[in-house]
């Protein structure tokens, strides 16, 4: 009975809640946040996303936890790459480069 209150009470899932966003945390925790939100959220789908100098890093993060943490279970589904436009500090205009990375079971 206390469950069924659970989950009435939850929140409704969010399109964001099967995002991560790669920065400047261990390597090991982004393994894990994909992993997680496929086993214990249920997700279907996840996407990696970084900006700049964490490119390398969110495409790591990808094989490893699609090949070494959920090998035969889930794969790289989509891949997409843009550029972002924006203004620093100094009042230039800058653009950097972004990645999108789609997982997904099989």
């Amino acid at each position: 009975m206390e469950n069924e209150n659970y989950e009435k009470k939850r929140a409704p899932r969010d399109a964001n809640d099967n995002v991560v966003f790669i920065g400047n945390k261990p390597f090991m925790n982004y393994v894990t946040g994909v992993v997680m939100q496929f086993t214990t959220q249920g997700a279907s789908e996840v996407f990696i996303k970084a900006r700049g100098k964490f490119i390398a890093r969110a495409v790591d993060v990808a094989e490893v936890a699609a090949k070494r943490f959920l090998e035969g279970t889930v794969n790289i589904k989509d891949i997409k790459v843009n550029s972002e436009e924006f203004e620093n500090k100094e009042g230039r205009q800058v653009r950097v480069s972004t990645i999108e990375i789609l997982l997904g079971k099989r």
